[in-house]
């Protein structure tokens, strides 16, 4: 069983950066995606940011393009997102998820990090 541990929330002002880390462990991992989402209090959960393992694809959903950078170390099966220049409406719960195939439900997801945006 895999299991993804996320670290690196907190509450930062606006303007401001905050790197969030994703670390897998358990059985040999070798997701074919891996991603960021998030929750918003009241909202549904969205995409943020995905990269494929291996060949290292990106996506961004359009409010975080520029913004935010999605990174994996695959020596420490950890994955990562920058997130530079936050503003208030950035601020959810923020979950990592792994998939093992390349379309469809993510398999594992992390518990989820806080990130509070000050105005």
């Amino acid at each position: 069983q895999v299991q993804l541990v996320e670290s690196g929330g907190g509450l930062v002002q606006a303007g401001g950066s905050l790197r969030l880390s994703c670390a897998a462990s358990g059985r040999t991992f070798r997701p074919y995606v891996m991603a960021w989402n998030r929750q918003a209090p009241g909202k549904e959960r969205e995409a943020v940011a995905r990269i494929v393992w291996n060949d290292g694809p990106t996506y961004y959903v359009d409010s975080v393009r520029g913004r935010f950078t999605i990174s994996r170390d695959m020596a420490e099966n950890t994955v990562y997102l920058q997130m530079n220049s936050l503003k208030p409406e950035d601020t959810a719960v923020y979950y990592c998820a792994a998939r093992d195939s390349r379309y469809g439900p993510y398999d594992y997801w992390g518990q989820g990090t806080q990130v509070t945006v000050s105005s």
